[in-house]
């Protein structure tokens, strides 16, 4: 005996497991991208922060002259700038 009704699934089954698949591919690949940083691509305040704090600490350390932090340090602020929403001025 192969199983009930003859032992095969019928067409709306296959499909139903097909679907069931894909949903949970799409479910897992969501999850995944929501759960890293930086998904959204774009340079929040936290990342800038951090980016500065770490140009800071390189030059600290003798990693890079005055120069380059002013040159970097200038990019990224300006970076920053860019990624900020613009306020209205209130006058």
């Amino acid at each position: 005996m192969m199983g009930w009704y003859g032992g095969e699934m019928g067409p709306l089954a296959c499909l139903a497991i097909i679907v069931f698949w894909v949903v949970m591919f799409a479910l897992i690949v969501w999850a995944v991208g929501r759960l890293l940083p930086g998904s959204s691509g774009e340079m929040t305040a936290a990342s800038s922060e951090f980016a500065v704090e770490v140009l800071d600490r390189r030059l600290a350390n003798g990693e890079i002259d005055m120069h380059e932090w002013q040159v970097q340090r200038s990019a990224l602020m300006a970076a920053q700038e860019q990624s900020a929403p613009a306020t209205p001025s209130t006058k």
